[in-house]
């Protein structure tokens, strides 16, 4: 379903913020029509919104708001993935209002998934929470429910204003679309903070990041560049809509003047070959995933299917984000689906994170700007750094306002090329701080070289080195996660990880292991994939004994302990990334079903010592007893 459309310049007059394209598209002849996004719940039910209709309703929920609201009022965008969401987004920046866009839990709070409602409205303190209305009716009848025990979350949900989405988009106001310009535009200014973009919560608790309107524009006129965006591209995403890469992708559409076919998480985690059906269908140039995707898509993708041939020959840009980014798996991907028209040179290894916006930067250049030809700077010719492909290439930097060092956390001084330090990045799309934390904006936001009279930087927290003549910077890990062994040395815990799928791949679930630390002992937690009947004890110790023999042989690294635990049980961010600290939390307090365990050598004694209350806590649960070795469980 290709879309032809004039090749208007989009980088001339750039707008100083996302909004302002829209009325520039909306009123082009070509555009009138043109699908700005298309939302596919499957492959059969698709609902499109052209230009024109999106900026209409935009104007229309801006001018809505302005009844009940205040310009500078926060909102919570309280809406399931969808195009209500995409026109929210724009209609309170718009308005002039500070967007929170959150995922809804579900209205019965049961199962304790408000936590992090709790904490959005206590650090935002919005006036008003944007919802479907059946979302807010059941919230009314929870809040009547003589049922309902949790004082603090009924407070909190009483002293909200709560807006219809459904009222806002048909309201009987009579509204006038006018073609605004950046001299006339009341809504949010480039130095405005127009969105509060929560951190995906790996390392630690999410943090509410700061963007103004100008440092969002930034960030995706600098995405734009680096992927060759422009109005005959057509995006396929199934991300997250509402923070980092999935959010910066609605804002990409906008400023491209693309199409974007969106559909949502779970329908792709259940259905991974929707995928590849909706970049066949809609000869997809550029989509956005995490790295964990490209072997789900081989082991589920049902690649051999035959109601819809897959055709990947159009995709320029197969975005791949969630470091690290390993060079094997993406070439077994890359051999898989050569037949089907995937051409090596679309592979995009990226960087990004929250408090930059999201976009830092991508290995992948067009063929047009590299002087060194055509695939010089592409795939398979990326150099590799112990397994991982660059994201990155600082030789020749094309963004001359953005400046990306790797630096050593002590000295606070730029590393010599081969040396891991910590990323910092300075660019006007670093976002303006963590609201409610000023000391930790300080420390994070406001990096300074030591000796050095330097701009600011953002300290990103994760680990990088770079090398090579093109200077490719590869993220190596995060800070937080280095685990340091007994002789010394520091190790990756994605290494460990990556070793111990590879040891029984089988029976083990990809992406869904954690290694971390607990006093000195390496411990190893890793989900078996779903069986039908139990599994023998046998085959379990057998799996325990691979993973600390398979970590070993690959990395030297000695596993004290090795966990297996019923799926589903490791956390996960919303966008698939490990929450290992949280993963630990877990099993000290004794909180996964476990289906084996086993300990090795010298570190039982210790281990024993550290753990008793964990310990104590899965003798009450009956998940393990703590004196077994090995015990099999149902994994059903």
């Amino acid at each position: 379903m290709p879309y032809q459309y004039e090749n208007y310049d989009p980088s001339f007059p750039d707008q100083p913020v996302v909004d302002l394209y829209l009325p520039v598209w909306a009123r082009l002849p070509a555009f009138h029509s043109k699908p700005a996004f298309i939302w596919a719940q499957d492959l059969h039910s698709t609902t499109l919104l052209t230009y024109h209709q999106l900026n209409a309703t935009v104007h229309l929920i801006s001018s809505q708001l302005h009844g009940p609201l205040q310009r500078g009022d926060t909102v919570l965008l309280l809406c399931s993935p969808g195009l209500d969401l995409v026109e929210l987004i724009f209609g309170c920046q718009r308005a002039g209002l500070l967007s929170v866009p959150m995922v809804p839990p579900h209205p019965s709070f049961s199962k304790q998934n408000y936590h992090h409602l709790i904490r959005a409205i206590s650090q935002t303190k919005p006036k008003a929470a944007i919802a479907h209305s059946h979302y807010i009716s059941t919230i009314r009848h929870y809040l009547s429910s003589p049922h309902n025990n949790n004082t603090k979350l009924a407070h909190m949900l009483q002293t909200i204003h709560w807006i219809s989405i459904d009222q806002l988009k048909h309201g009987k106001a009579t509204v006038t679309v006018n073609n605004s310009d950046s001299l006339t535009y009341s809504g949010c200014k480039a130095d405005e903070v127009y969105l509060v973009q929560y951190t995906s919560g790996a390392t630690g608790i999410p943090k509410p990041v700061l963007v103004t309107a100008g440092s969002a524009a930034h960030n995706v006129r600098t995405a734009r560049k680096a992927y060759d965006l422009h109005p005959n591209s057509t995006i396929v995403s199934w991300l997250p809509q509402y923070h980092d890469c999935g959010l910066m992708f609605l804002l990409l559409t906008i400023v491209s003047g693309a199409t974007c076919v969106l559909t949502s998480p779970n329908a792709f985690i259940k259905r991974p070959r929707l995928w590849l059906e909706l970049l066949s269908e809609f000869k997809a140039t550029c989509t956005p995933v995490p790295s964990f995707t490209l072997p789900l898509v081989i082991k589920r993708g049902g690649i051999h299917q035959r109601d819809l041939p897959i055709n990947l020959s159009t995709l320029k840009n197969l975005i791949i984000i969630n470091e690290p980014i390993y060079r094997d798996s993406v070439e077994e991907f890359v051999h898989t689906f050569s037949p089907f028209g995937l051409s090596p040179s679309s592979i995009s290894p990226s960087y990004g994170l929250a408090e930059n916006c999201t976009f830092v930067s991508t290995a992948w250049r067009s063929c047009h700007s590299d002087n060194d030809g055509a695939y010089a700077s592409s795939f398979p010719d990326f150099p590799t750094h112990n397994k991982l492909l660059p994201v990155a290439r600082l030789g020749n930097v094309e963004q001359e306002d953005v400046d990306i060092m790797v630096v050593n956390e002590e000295t606070l001084e730029p590393t010599e090329d081969g040396v891991e330090g910590e990323i910092w990045v300075a660019s006007p799309s670093n976002a303006s701080g963590y609201l409610g934390h000023p000391s930790l904006t300080r420390e994070v936001f406001h990096g300074r070289l030591r000796n050095m009279v330097s701009k600011c930087f953002l300290r990103t927290g994760d680990k990088g080195i770079v090398k090579g003549e093109k200077r490719y910077l590869f993220v190596t890990g995060r800070c937080q996660d280095v685990m340091e062994l007994e002789n010394g040395e520091k190790v990756h815990p994605h290494y460990i990880e990556t070793a111990a799928y590879k040891s029984c791949s089988k029976l083990l679930r990809g992406g869904c292991i954690a290694a971390f630390k607990v006093s000195a002992t390496v411990v190893v937690v890793a989900e078996m994939q779903r069986f039908e009947n139990d599994v023998d004890v046998v085959v379990l110790k057998w799996v325990c004994e691979g993973i600390k023999e398979g970590v070993w042989k690959e990395g030297k690294v000695e596993v004290g302990r090795v966990v297996l635990v019923k799926s589903e049980c490791v956390p996960k961010t919303t966008s698939g990334k490990l929450q290992r600290g949280r993963c630990k939390e877990k099993l000290l307090a004794g909180e996964m079903v476990i289906l084996a365990e086993m300990r090795f050598g010298k570190d039982v004694t210790d281990f024993k010592r550290t753990q008793k209350e964990g310990d104590e806590a899965w003798g009450e649960k009956g998940n393990v007893n703590s004196s077994l070795s090995c015990m099999p469980i149902s994994l059903l």
